[in-house]
């Protein structure tokens, strides 16, 4: 049985991106949506904001443990992804996908219980 159709009813409090998501436009998307972007800024995008001087606007915030988390769910996404079938995507259906996803999980969580050499 598929899941939910349509778009999600839950607006997130935040949206955690690295600086390749750091313009104005993304921003303002989120903004316009009340969710605070945690995405840290460029460092020619500072330069020029402050460039501009008061024209250019106020530095952007990054809230940096939000920041942290972000990159938690990065080196999993990396984990699960060192199976080339799931990085690859081969299997013909979701539910194949899913369990393979479920597999992985579970290698990663049992290695994860022995000590460290």
């Amino acid at each position: 049985m598929p899941g939910p159709v349509g778009r999600p009813r839950t607006r997130p409090d935040a949206v955690a991106g690295d600086k390749a998501y750091s313009s104005r436009a993304n921003r303002a998307h989120l903004r316009q949506r009340g969710i605070k972007a945690v995405i840290p800024e460029k460092k020619d995008q500072a330069a020029n904001r402050r460039k501009k001087g008061r024209r250019g606007g106020r530095p952007v915030t990054c809230d940096a443990e939000l920041y942290r988390d972000r990159n938690t769910v990065e080196r999993l996404i990396n984990k699960l992804k060192a199976w080339r079938g799931i990085a690859a995507r081969y299997d013909k259906t979701p539910e194949s996908y899913l369990a393979g996803l479920h597999l992985r999980g579970a290698v990663i969580w049992i290695r994860s219980l022995q000590p460290a050499p």
